[in-house]
């Protein structure tokens, strides 16, 4: 019904009622439908502010952006400060789709109440920082409605609005462009000096050559253009492509108003471009286009074509197009555009043909050579059937007849015949006021006249009335034997009109003319008063002074400041402090650089020769003797696998070495270093006695490496990825403190690390029973899993935020909540300032029959903190995602984990000499109990 124009208000009870339907689209409509009849129906609509408080926290994004929109729609007072607050948690909200509707709102609350105009700035402030492409016009908007003289707020953002202009959506281009171009005349100085200049080089002709050079060098040195002036002239330049009226109109304005003169050319092309679009879009690119070819000719002489009138153009648009047409006329081009001229008088549309002849009284009068043939050929239109024609022409020819009356007396004589034909008011008193100042060239036609329009004085249009009287008092000045009655019967005439001003003319006139006993000294001038030569008339565009106003705005096209229009300031003489502009770049946070990652770059030079591979793997077991032995090398040299494998495992080795001790000084906990060391020297005793290949090997030496303080390296995305999955395979039998039990390592997956992190301790679940796996079943199963499983992902939730920084990744180990269950380890940085309480999972939204055993809350996260937990989810076989929130003391965040397939497999462990005794054929593989796979 709404979309059909229909009345739907009387129904606003019922709709309001499905509020709070949990179906979205229904929600939707209903808000549409609140945000058409809100306004009207205000008693009703304050009834649901309720629901549109729990929508604002709804997970869907669109909810909490229409409940917003709805809520700014109520206009009524007693709701301003729901709905600021709503506006301020919208503006931190982590949907850039809601952050946009709160910068729409805050034009909606400040119409409804001026006085939050502070608190407004301020969170216009916050949004104008936003890095999102989509909330930035709507920003701006909002700028330009609350605060334009704000500029300070544009500083430290406006070179960030120059880069995103290009990914802005195209109706927030045409706002941020019309605020640049504003902007940039308070802070930049004019870049037309240097064209200004070349203009005075005449003056100085006569001045010395040392004064010459002088004030020669004051303009090399007037003018520089600043580097944040040009980078939005270029910024701005790939829009003149956009498909958008709108936005190539704006951008042409910028050149137009800021850009140099040598560079402006290039916005014409795209203005003659958009002239194919609709009527309404060519009648404001063509008024702008006319006011720039007043100033500048050249820029659009190459398409003079492009404005010929087409027949099927509107009458506003053909006007438009003759204004052009005559302001690029000159003597090169004028005979081809009188010849388009002469088809155009011919036209049906009678208006658009006095706009012609108008025309060509201007081509006329701008250019003398063809005066006299724009005139001969006007005097044949005074021929022409259409009365409107003639009676134009009339008016053009009194115009071009009153710069050079001598030559032309045998036309006022053939214009004077046409007052018996011709009816139009303007066209008769044309030509008696012609006959009036030249009627002591016209003698005997004159007196003639006047009698003929004596008779018809009564029925004549007031402006003829008045041009009688003034042609009789002229007469009666020069040739008052022959109309002295004839001019005091017309006086006597105009006395009595019923039209005032006819009345007061005829009083002056009488008592200026007419002698008697009262007339003062005027009368002695009466002849010099009447007769005195009258300035020719200027022929001007009517948009010469349109100019003043800002180009593409709604104060050029209706040529009057409109409500709301902002000026354009004056170039300042001396530009601001451009400094005012530069952003302090923020470092990036320490948690992401890892003590040991400077070493990484050793490596590398392993490519070339094996001697330097040798000696490379030397120095990195001379540096992880400290810890864990001197192993490794002879590990280089005994395994059974390629070259490949014992550059990766001696790039492990040399990387655990070196971060291991970084890691144990700042730690400067000895118990963690013994607890380290005797679980590397069982791994040691076991590889030496498995003697598998190097890739195990590598695993082992990584295992030794790494101490108690080691999540940090699990968090950095710089480490391979295989080094991740032995990390954190290696710091759980450290963390427990019982180097006895190797098979610990595969299964205790439990939460200790937060007894590392400075938080209140959880308490850790129980760990299921399970088989006892020998030494080198372990020591295999590591290296199977490094083999198989090369790229473990360390994955961010893209949606946590307010300084909680999580990460999450599978470390592909059997779970301890349940053999169904797939293990799932987060890792929680603060990267504020400020401590992080209460850290749980909050509301848990799972397909049917998955579940989710959730980590112990955290009571507290210390600044710069972080932290490792683990939780088991069972995925049931499938890739569906796992939601949930995850929850601070003050803030919730939704959160998404969707598991690769290869993450839902576990590997069986097995040696290489049981795996060759028997190979399996492909065939025998099948998938056991969500994952375990058996041969």
């Amino acid at each position: 019904m709404i979309a059909k124009g229909k009345n739907a208000s009387e129904l606003f009870p019922a709709v309001v009622k499905n509020v709070a339907s949990k179906n979205i689209e229904i929600k939707k409509l209903v808000y549409v439908y609140l945000v058409r009849y809100a306004e009207e129906q205000q008693d009703l609509a304050l009834l649901s502010i309720s629901t549109f408080q729990r929508a604002l926290k709804d997970p869907n994004q669109l909810i909490r952006a229409s409940a917003l929109r709805v809520l700014s729609s109520i206009r009524v007072p007693i709701i301003v400060p729901i709905m600021m607050l709503a506006i301020k948690e919208a503006s931190a909200d982590l949907s850039p789709y809601v952050r946009k509707n709160a910068a729409h709102a805050i034009q909606k609350l400040y119409s409804l109440d001026p006085e939050q105009k502070e608190m407004l700035i301020e969170i216009i402030e916050k949004l104008l920082k936003d890095k999102s492409t989509l909330v930035a016009g709507s920003v701006v908007m909002a700028f330009e409605e609350v605060c334009p003289d704000r500029i300070d707020l544009i500083h430290k953002n406006y070179r960030k609005l120059c880069n995103l202009l290009v990914d802005v959506e195209e109706w927030g281009q045409v706002v941020i462009i019309h605020m640049l171009t504003r902007y940039a005349r308070t802070q930049f100085v004019s870049p037309w000096k240097e064209d200004d200049g070349l203009e005075d080089n005449e003056k100085d002709f006569y001045d010395s050559d040392e004064e010459q050079k002088e004030k020669s060098d004051k303009r090399k040195k007037a003018y520089t253009m600043d580097p944040d002036h040009r980078l939005l002239i270029r910024n701005t330049k790939p829009l003149l492509q956009s498909r958008n009226a709108a936005v190539v109109m704006a951008v042409a304005q910028l050149y137009w108003h800021i850009a140099p003169k040598s560079e402006v050319g290039i916005i014409s092309k795209p203005l003659v471009r958009l002239l194919r679009s609709n009527r309404e879009v060519q009648y404001i690119v063509l008024q702008n286009i006319a006011t720039m070819s007043i100033q500048r000719k050249g820029m659009f002489e190459p398409y003079l074509k492009s404005f010929y009138v087409r027949s099927t153009d509107p009458t506003m648009i053909k006007i438009l197009k003759l204004e052009i047409l005559t302001n690029l006329a000159n003597e090169a081009n004028i005979s081809t555009l009188l010849r388009e001229f002469q088809t155009y008088v011919k036209s049906q549309d009678k208006q658009f043909a006095a706009a012609t002849i108008q025309t060509i009284g201007r081509c006329a009068t701008n250019i003398s050579e063809v005066t006299d043939t724009c005139l001969n050929g006007l005097v044949c239109l005074l021929s022409n059937r259409d009365e409107i024609v003639v009676a134009e022409s009339v008016v053009v020819i009194k115009k071009l007849l009153q710069m050079q009356p001598i030559q032309h007396g045998e036309i006022i004589k053939h214009m004077a015949k046409l007052l018996d034909s011709i009816t139009v008011p303007v066209a008769r008193a044309s030509i008696l006021w012609l006959i009036g100042e030249n009627c002591e060239r016209v003698p005997i036609i004159a007196p003639d006249v006047l009698r003929k329009m004596a008779k018809s004085f009564t029925s004549e249009d007031d402006l003829v009335k008045l041009q009688i009287l003034n042609l009789g008092a002229k007469l009666y000045l020069t040739n008052s034997r022959q109309t002295k009655l004839l001019t005091q019967y017309i006086l006597n005439l105009g006395k009595y009109d019923q039209n005032y001003d006819i009345r007061d003319r005829t009083r002056f006139i009488r008592q200026l003319i007419v002698p008697n006993e009262k007339s003062g000294a005027l009368s002695k001038y009466a002849k010099k008063i009447f007769l005195a030569q009258k300035p020719a008339p200027l022929l001007e565009s009517p948009f010469k002074d349109r100019d003043h106003f800002q180009l593409g705005t709604l104060s050029h096209t209706l040529n009057t400041k409109a409500t709301g229009y902002l000026e354009l300031s004056n170039w300042p003489e001396v530009a601001p402090d451009p400094s005012v502009r530069n952003v302090e770049v923020i470092e990036l946070a320490k948690e992401w650089t890892p003590a040991g990652k400077a070493k990484k770059e050793k490596p590398d030079k392993k490519f070339y020769s094996e001697s330097e591979e040798e000696e490379d793997s030397s120095e990195s077991s001379s540096d992880s003797e400290s810890e864990s032995g001197s192993e490794s090398g002879e590990q280089d040299e005994e395994g059974d696998s390629s070259e490949d494998s014992s550059e990766d495992s001696s790039e492990h080795q040399s990387e655990s070495g070196s971060e291991s001790e970084a890691e144990n000084k700042r730690a400067g906990q000895k118990s963690s270093r013994t607890k380290g060391k005797r679980d590397s020297e069982d791994v040691d005793k076991e590889n030496e006695n498995s003697k598998t290949s190097d890739s195990s090997d590598a695993e082992s030496s990584s295992i030794e490496g790494s101490s108690s303080g080691s999540e940090s390296e699990s968090v950095s995305e710089s480490e391979s990825e295989s080094r991740k999955v032995t990390k954190e395979k290696g710091k759980k039998p450290k963390q427990d403190g019982n180097p006895l039990t190797k098979d610990v390592s595969l299964l205790d997956l439990d939460d200790s690390d937060n007894n590392h992190a400075s938080v209140n301790p959880v308490s850790t679940p129980v760990a299921l029973p399970v088989p006892a796996l020998s030494p080198s079943l372990i020591a295999d199963l590591e290296g199977g899993l490094k083999t198989i499983f090369t790229n473990s992902p360390f994955l961010s939730f893209s949606n946590v935020g307010k300084g909680l920084a999580a990460h999450y990744s599978f470390p592909r180990q059997p779970c301890i909540f349940g053999d169904k269950m797939v293990s799932v380890q987060i890792t929680l940085n603060n990267t504020t300032d400020r401590k992080i309480e209460n850290i749980h999972i909050g509301e848990k939204k799972l397909p049917m029959g998955m579940q989710m055993h959730v980590f112990n809350p955290i009571g507290s996260l210390e600044p710069g903190g972080s932290i490792t937990v683990s939780m088991g989810i069972d995925f049931c076989d499938s890739t569906q995602t796992a939601s949930f929130q995850l929850c601070t003391k003050d803030d919730c965040f939704s959160v998404n984990i969707q598991p690769p397939v290869g993450e839902l497999l576990l590997p069986v462990a097995m040696s290489e000499k049981d795996f060759k005794k028997e190979p399996p054929n492909k065939s025998n593989f099948f998938l056991h109990e969500y994952g375990k796979i058996t041969a």
